[in-house]
């Protein structure tokens, strides 16, 4: 195949040749050629940049060799054309050929031509030096071993799969570990902290007054504090007992609240004589005596005791066997026959 594309070309050249006018100094169109090397090794490659100088809109044709250039040297690669525009309605078709030669030789390559109209021109005649390694002259024998295969630079990328396979095998067997424990246990897959129901208001209410009578604020001097754990804990009662925001009202107006409530109405002075004393001793820094301070706090625990919401459990419907059994047992405790 190689032979026979450079028959072609060579055809192709000759015919060019013959064809009349074929002066390059009377045609518009023309061929350049240059390369990066004119000297290269055997197995080296060498770049051949042809340009194409035409009018604009003409139709022009340059065959470029597919496979040989010439005997010795060969056709690796043709990239595709590239036009550009240049001045005087003219442009350049700029192309390149990548070759290379087995063969040490000194090359004399053949000339592009180009076809315009029926016109050829041809480009000028280029040289190629393609030289064999050097020899030591000195020790013709003397041969070297291949070298040795590079061992490539350590890349993580390289890695990537082989370490996300690995953290993934063991994270199934740790989730495999952990199933198995939980299933011996006959504990839930899902491990969650149970949530306690909450305190119903009056046992919240007394828990944190147990808390208050056990610190001992007002013997240590902390009367403020002392009243106001004891108003805090109340109003944080009353809005959830009553639904009433009292952290945001004013004593009044927590009572004028409860006033409406009748099942309050009774504990509504209890509650006063709490919130009036805790207003003088955080605002007008009033010191109360020490009955005072323990009746304060009586007073928190009868209000909560006096409006607690009881529960009342319904009893269980006794069914009609419990029945008929309770009237066996009257009858057999009277002496009378067991029906």
């Amino acid at each position: 195949m190689r032979l026979n594309g450079h028959i072609l070309y060579c055809v192709l050249l000759s015919a060019a040749m013959l064809m009349p006018g074929t002066k390059a100094g009377a045609l518009e169109s023309r061929i350049d050629v240059r390369t990066d090397t004119a000297d290269i090794l055997i197995g080296e490659q060498t770049t051949l940049y042809l340009t194409v100088t035409a009018d604009r809109g003409k139709t022009v044709y340059w065959p470029l060799p597919a496979d040989m250039l010439m005997a010795g040297v060969e056709v690796l690669s043709t990239s595709k054309p590239d036009t550009v525009e240049i001045d005087n309605n003219r442009i350049e078709i700029r192309q390149s050929v990548t070759v290379t030669s087995f063969d040490s030789a000194l090359y004399l390559l053949p000339p592009f031509m180009v076809i315009d109209n029926g016109d050829t021109t041809y480009s000028e005649q280029i040289a190629l030096k393609v030289s064999t390694l050097p020899v030591n002259t000195d020790a013709p024998n003397e041969f070297f071993d291949i070298k040795e295969v590079w061992k490539p630079n350590f890349v993580w990328a390289d890695y990537y799969p082989i370490i996300w396979t690995v953290l993934l095998l063991l994270i199934l067997i740790a989730a495999i570990i952990y199933i198995v424990k939980r299933l011996k246990s006959s504990k839930s897959l899902i491990p969650f902290k149970k949530m306690e129901p909450p305190l119903p208001p009056h046992d919240e209410a007394v828990r944190r007054l147990d808390v208050i009578r056990q610190q001992k604020l007002w013997q240590q001097g902390k009367n403020k504090e002392y009243y106001t754990q004891i108003t805090d804990t109340l109003r944080c009662y009353i809005l959830r007992r009553y639904g009433v925001n009292a952290q945001e009202m004013t004593s009044n107006e927590i009572l004028e609240a409860l006033k409406h409530e009748d099942e309050t109405r009774s504990a509504c002075e209890t509650l006063r004589q709490i919130l009036m004393p805790a207003d003088l001793v955080k605002f007008a820094k009033f010191r109360p005596l020490s009955d005072e301070n323990d009746l304060v706090l009586k007073n928190a625990y009868l209000y909560v005791s006096q409006t607690k919401q009881v529960e009342f459990v319904k009893p269980a419907e006794e069914s009609p066997t419990q029945v008929a059994g309770e009237e066996k047992n009257i009858v057999n405790s009277e002496g009378g026959d067991t029906i």
